[in-house]
């Protein structure tokens, strides 16, 4: 089975302008995430595509591999989808640029799935945490999602889901991590797929398979993502490295 990293790497990010470039213990987030990718031993290639020559000249003066983006896209995994049309593989895993900290456990458990799928029914599987702490539960930039009893996914949201209506029922909340892991196919479909009114309101692109009737398996982990979506997660970033 062979499986390829591939990371969606904007330069123009609306919450934190130019958030990959910025340096995180003498490299650049981009850069590092790229390395952690490739530490973990788990790929047969791991590429960076990217939309910025910043970026794209970042990765390959040290010794990495990146693909320019040819078109606008609306997401990373429509970026993804174009980056490896002409690429063969069975597995990608889409990795965001913006989590330098990425394990190799949360990423053998995604990839799993996929080996213990003997009749290829799972075409898409992503990874969540539960947390605990109201802060976390009610941050918007903590997507949450909710599953069935099979463990696919019911909905995505910035807002509190499930509502606790009733605090007494034991209900538990995940954080997703916005790790993806498709078979070739799955995401080229997917780039075929317009976007629907929920990701076009909650800015959440795994809503776009849900619209459209497709089942996303979620693995439980207990790994702590720091995402740099701010100039204050980069300093938490800073301080945990």
């Amino acid at each position: 089975m062979k499986t390829i990293a591939v990371i969606p790497a904007r330069y123009a990010s609306s919450r934190f302008p130019a958030k990959l470039m910025q340096d995180l213990g003498g490299k650049t987030v981009i850069r590092r995430t790229y390395e952690t990718a490739v530490n973990t031993g788990l790929f047969d290639d791991v590429f960076v595509v990217t939309d910025s020559n910043a970026i794209y000249n970042e990765i390959l003066l040290h010794g990495g591999k990146a693909i320019m983006s040819i078109k606008e896209h609306e997401s990373g995994s429509d970026r993804i989808a174009e980056a490896v049309a002409n690429i063969e593989t069975d597995i990608v895993v889409n990795v965001q640029g913006d989590e330098p900290f990425m394990e190799r456990e949360p990423l053998e458990k995604l990839l799993s799935v996929f080996r213990e799928d003997i009749d290829k029914k799972i075409d898409l599987a992503s990874l969540m945490r539960e947390i605990q702490s109201p802060e976390e539960i009610n941050n918007p930039n903590n997507v949450k999602v909710v599953v069935d009893q099979s463990g696919f996914a019911l909905y995505f949201s910035r807002s509190v889901i499930p509502f606790p209506r009733d605090r007494d029922t034991g209900v538990r909340y995940f954080q997703h991590i916005g790790v993806y892991a498709f078979r070739k196919k799955a995401i080229m479909d997917f780039a075929t797929l317009p976007m629907g009114v929920l990701e076009s309101s909650e800015k959440l692109e795994q809503l776009r398979y849900l619209e459209y009737g497709r089942r996303i398996r979620m693995v439980e982990t207990s790994h702590v993502s720091i995402g740099i979506d701010t100039p204050e997660d980069l300093e938490k970033a800073r301080r945990m490295l």
